[in-house]
């Protein structure tokens, strides 16, 4: 196995997750910067790598993916991977024309939990959509809550939390089929936001997606709901019309426990795009990345 060097720029809470797990795959981190100060030292030698690990603020996300993929070095960076749409393109079209590999972590698509649900949701749902010729009727509802914490309070709670479910919304459901009929955030302090996305073209069409996050919330909840009520029903489909799948597990306080198989995946994608596999996969899911940027940030397409 080849062993890698690399920087990670950000050594705070998921920083050094990336760095414990990278570490465990055979990476040699060479370099850490926890600031600009740090980074701006580092930057002035900068070290032979392979790639770097940006687990810094969001609001600096731009600031360091853009030095290291001007330099053509292979980024993996925390979501989201700007906090403007045109950051986001920027981004996305610097690692293009270089030919470097942007990798956004949105750990979430990587959960076994997630990966589960999707794959039994889209057997269903296609079922529903040959039975009944569409799929008008279904519905998803997407939630994402926690309680208060100072972390991540440089950006939105759109930006914050509701890009977790756009991009898992993103890997069953192409972008360019997809139209926003509602976004909105909460007027008082930027802390919750609801969004609903309908499929209006494609195999898929008919189907709405409603999207709650709340950064400020009484309990930990990461569910999706699917309502099959009102879609005609194929046979051999499973009783149930509707139900509830929990992408989290959780203490015996309540809490949500991490799932480090998450992380663990992601890294495994990451690592098998520098070693030269699943390009076409690591330029769209990228793109997606910066799809879900703009979209938290403006609810638009």
């Amino acid at each position: 196995m080849k062993r890698y060097r690399a920087i990670l720029v950000g050594n705070g809470t998921m920083g050094s997750r990336h760095r414990t797990r990278f570490e465990a795959c055979g990476v040699d981190f060479v370099a850490i910067a926890d600031d600009r100060k740090e980074f701006t030292g580092i930057a002035c030698a900068l070290p032979e790598v392979d790639f770097a690990v940006i687990a810094s603020p969001a609001s600096s996300h731009y600031f360091y993916a853009k030095f290291f993929l001007e330099r053509r070095i292979p980024v993996f960076v925390e979501k989201p991977l700007a906090t403007t749409a045109e950051e986001a393109r920027e981004l996305v079209a610097l690692a293009e024309r270089g030919g470097v590999t942007l990798f956004v972590a949105q750990s979430e698509c990587y959960n076994p939990l997630f990966l589960n649900f999707r794959k039994h949701f889209l057997a269903e749902l296609n079922r529903v959509r040959e039975k009944s010729g569409g799929c008008s009727g279904v519905r998803l509802e997407f939630r994402r809550e926690h309680r208060h914490s100072e972390r991540c309070r440089d950006v939105d709670v759109a930006l914050d939390l509701l890009v977790h479910d756009l991009s898992l919304f993103f890997t069953m459901f192409r972008a360019q089929n997809v139209k926003v009929q509602r976004f909105q955030m909460s007027p008082d302090n930027k802390d919750a936001a609801w969004m609903t996305l309908c499929v209006d073209g494609g195999e898929h069409r008919g189907v709405v997606a409603d999207f709650y996050v709340n950064r400020d919330s009484d309990c930990d909840v990461r569910t999706i709901s699917v309502d099959f009520a009102r879609a005609v029903k194929p046979e051999g489909a499973i009783p149930e019309t509707s139900y509830t799948v929990s992408l989290a597990r959780y203490t015996p306080e309540g809490e949500i426990a991490h799932i480090p198989d998450s992380l663990d995946n992601e890294h495994r994608f990451f690592l098998k795009l520098l070693a030269g596999a699943c390009t076409e996969w690591g330029r769209r899911a990228a793109q997606t990345a910066a799809d879900c940027v703009k979209l938290a940030v403006s609810g638009e397409q």
